[in-house]
């Protein structure tokens, strides 16, 4: 018989002594109840004496639908078929898929929040990657004809932060290309990093800023007690930011010159012995454009709003760093390890980014992603 601190589920009450709280001992199963995905648990937590189900605060949670059902259609969003060929083959209106989208994107962003903190990458890579929202051309623009800062249609670009060493998404935005979308991803970037990793992008002027604004010193003077303004503080880049841009130059669609350029930091770049390069990165949006249906060029899929946008890309980040993979981060087998498996016997260890940085052990499954739970950060450890 199991014991109650080892089902893994934790209280859902707020005004609980141990809300959110898993492995105390405090909970145990008291029935079942039939599903149309089999037998389900009822726990209750006896500090509280509050029932609950097995699927609380998970996908699943109050859904008719079968779970293998959701599970189906949300698969189908990560491999490209749009909204109108789930709803022909499950038989379900897009106004569903989209309802358990948004769940999925809000479990993702958990799973981001949680698993992505304190990484230990010594180099990220910056890309935006164009794309639209409604209609290519918005009914508002600048000077540069790009959508406005606040407009919801228009030129859009999925801007992506990657780990190249573990090929690890580590922040994700949609937003125009403007400073304030690049500020939001270089904070993001910044506080799922340790340290200050050395920055490489494409020749975006407007990088530059975004990664001082994140990454700085601030200089004060004291007062002369002479008359006259006093001098205003100096904010300058920190000593260790490391930035170096990759610039191209096209005409008529085609590359012409590619170019590397130190802006900060040459001296500690020469120490670390690294190369300026987007390569990963730009390989990571082919992934993107190939997985989801919105991101494919020349398609009637696109998305209406930018909001249905982010949480198919949120979703595919948490799905591509702890499910999905990476052919390039596989490892082989020792010999005295290998077990044959009919008359299969496997050469290669499975990885993802995920494990390859370190935040888990294991492939996860499609329904341990949408089922995750995790306790407060104040009262977890990084290797949790």
């Amino acid at each position: 018989m199991r014991k109650p601190n080892d089902w893994g589920h934790p209280c859902p009450n707020p005004e609980c002594t141990h809300y959110r709280r898993m492995q105390q001992g405090n909970v145990s199963a008291i029935a079942t109840y039939r599903t149309q995905s089999g037998k389900r648990r009822i726990f209750r937590c006896h500090t509280c004496e509050t029932p609950f189900a097995e699927t609380r605060e998970t996908v699943f949670f109050d859904l008719r639908t079968s779970e293998e059902k959701v599970m189906m259609a949300l698969k189908m969003l990560l491999v490209r078929v749009d909204l109108a060929g789930i709803g022909f083959v499950l038989g379900v209106t897009e106004e569903t898929v989209l309802a358990w989208l948004r769940r999925a994107a809000q479990q993702a962003e958990t799973i981001n929040h949680h698993l992505l903190r304190h990484l230990p990458v010594p180099q990220v890579q910056l890309d935006e990657m164009w794309n639209f929202i409604e209609r290519k051309r918005a009914r508002e623009t600048d000077e540069a004809g790009a959508s406005v800062p606040d407009g919801e249609d228009g030129r859009q670009w999925v801007w992506v932060s990657f780990a190249p060493e573990f090929r690890l998404m580590i922040a994700a935005v949609v937003g125009p290309r403007t400073l304030d979308t690049a500020t939001k991803v270089v904070a993001a970037t910044k506080a799922r990093v340790a340290g200050i990793p050395a920055f490489f992008s494409d020749g975006f002027t407007c990088s530059l800023a975004a990664l001082i604004a994140a990454f700085h010193v601030v200089t004060t003077f004291a007062g002369t007690g002479k008359r006259g303004r006093p001098r205003k503080p100096v904010c300058a880049p920190h000593p260790a930011l490391v930035y170096g841009q990759l610039v191209k130059q096209k005409q008529h669609g085609k590359l012409l010159t590619l170019s590397t350029r130190v802006v900060l930091g040459a001296e500690r770049l020469t120490h670390l012995g690294l190369t300026i390069s987007t390569a990963l990165v730009e390989r990571g949006n082919l992934t993107l454009r190939q997985a989801l249906a919105p991101l494919g060029r020349k398609t009637y899929s696109f998305c209406k709003d930018r909001e249905r946008l982010r949480q198919r890309v949120v979703f595919f980040q948490a799905f591509y760093n702890v499910s999905r993979p990476h052919m390039s981060l596989r490892q082989p087998v020792p010999l005295r390890e290998c077990t044959r498996h009919g008359a299969i016997r496997p050469r290669w260890w499975e990885r993802t980014p995920a494990m390859a940085a370190g935040l888990t052990d294991h492939v996860w499954t499609f329904r341990e992603l949408l089922t995750a739970k995790f306790e407060p950060l104040e009262s977890q450890s990084i290797s949790q």
